[in-house]
């Protein structure tokens, strides 16, 4: 509809409730242009949502993210264009103006945001990290996804500050802070350390990718996969299900165990002890067996070993390999119960044992110092002669 033609509908709605109270009459102006510019905008909506399901879910995907933007423009615009023939006091029009003026920017700032989700959407859509070799996907998604919460905070604080500086007693308050920026500087920079030093964490984590989603780690002790990187801090997923939580910096300053940084695929190794009579050859064909059997190995590496022999036993070292930390840690509990049923049941004899060597002569003077001293003196009574 033509500007002036809008107009002229305003007016005469003002003047068909002339009747009416001036305020009645400007809240009814404006409520019902907000109502028609919102049924038709559902309208228009609907009927792009109905064209764009041929061309498949972009198109769906960029309405849902632009309707509330969107609306909450055209809302602003179409209020701002009424609010004249409101005919409401000027300090009353004044403040609604102005009002208008901060949710334009709040609603340019949400659009931005619901523009950069939509963006990092899309190109992530084409990676995919529930795959054995799914590192390059983990890379994107950790580089991404920083850099959006990084992007969404200062999106944040640019809307919020442009809204203030929209109230002149703020805008004077800022310059006069700006003209004495020694000490205030200071003291904010002082307070505001924690977060510029995890906001500038996690840029140097989404550059140089120390961790990267589903990355398996250990830190504190703590053996998990990281599940969630966001600005202030990192989520760490247990193995039994518990979430640790460490800020940005951790992973910065202190040292802690990356497993998959190179790839996914892991080592995973089993130790058994056993008797210096075990048949190495023969448990190493058993291994074999017993991975190639297993729908957990990648077919890469599977080793056995002796590593450590002691007095009394020797240690054995079996390495082998899987596409990821989940199914690594399932094959060597799988390697280690049958290698040690195996054990039991063919060689039993193999199985750790202590010895004791005992010397046949020795033993021998140590039984017949035991019988002497067994036997007891006989006694002859006088009385018996």
């Amino acid at each position: 509809m033509p500007p002036h033609g809008f107009s002229v509908i305003l007016q005469k709605i003002t003047s068909a409730l002339a009747w009416a109270p001036p305020w009645v009459a400007g809240i009814v102006v404006l409520a019902g242009s907000a109502v028609v510019a919102l049924v038709l905008y559902n309208w228009t909506l609907r009927l792009l949502g109905r064209l764009g399901a041929r061309y498949g879910t972009f198109p769906q995907l960029l309405i849902d993210k632009g309707r509330g933007p969107v609306a909450a423009l055209l809302l602003v615009m179409v209020l701002g264009a009424a609010l004249p023939a409101a005919n409401f006091p000027y300090a009353v029009t004044l403040a609604l103006g102005h009002a208008l003026l901060v949710a334009f920017v709040l609603a340019l700032g949400w659009g931005l945001n619901n523009a950069l989700v939509l963006s990092a959407t899309i190109y992530l859509a084409r990676f995919r990290v529930d795959i054995a070799d799914n590192l390059l996907a983990r890379k994107h998604v950790t580089q991404v996804r920083i850099l959006q919460r990084a992007v969404q905070v200062l999106i944040l604080i640019v809307t919020v500050g442009a809204a203030l500086m929209t109230v002149a007693a703020v805008r004077q308050f800022g310059v006069s802070l700006f003209a004495s920026a020694g000490a205030a500087g200071l003291v904010v920079g002082l307070s505001a350390r924690p977060v510029l030093s995890n906001l500038l964490a996690g840029i140097q984590i989404a550059l140089a990718q120390p961790i990267r989603v589903e990355d398996a780690v250990v830190v504190e002790n703590e053996w998990g996969w990281i599940e969630e990187i966001n600005s202030t801090h990192v989520v760490v997923r247990i193995w039994d299900l518990r979430r640790l939580i460490l800020p940005l910096t951790y992973f910065i300053e202190k040292p802690f165990q990356n497993w998959t940084h190179r790839s996914a695929d892991l080592l995973g190794s089993v130790h058994l002890n056993v008797d210096w009579t075990v048949p190495v050859d023969r448990l190493r064909e058993e291994l074999s067996r017993i991975v190639h059997e297993s729908k957990k190995w990648d077919g890469k590496v599977v080793v056995l070993q002796v590593v450590e022999s002691v007095e009394t036993m020797m240690q054995l070292r079996a390495l082998v390999s899987a596409r990821n930390s989940g199914e690594a840690w399932d094959l060597r509990c799988e390697v280690r119960e049958k290698l040690v049923a195996f054990l039991q049941r063919e060689y039993p004899h193999a199985l750790p044992r202590q010895r004791l060597e005992i010397n046949a002569d020795a033993m021998r003077e140590l039984v017949r110092g035991e019988q002497r001293s067994d036997r007891r003196p006989t006694v002859v009574r006088p009385d018996a002669a």
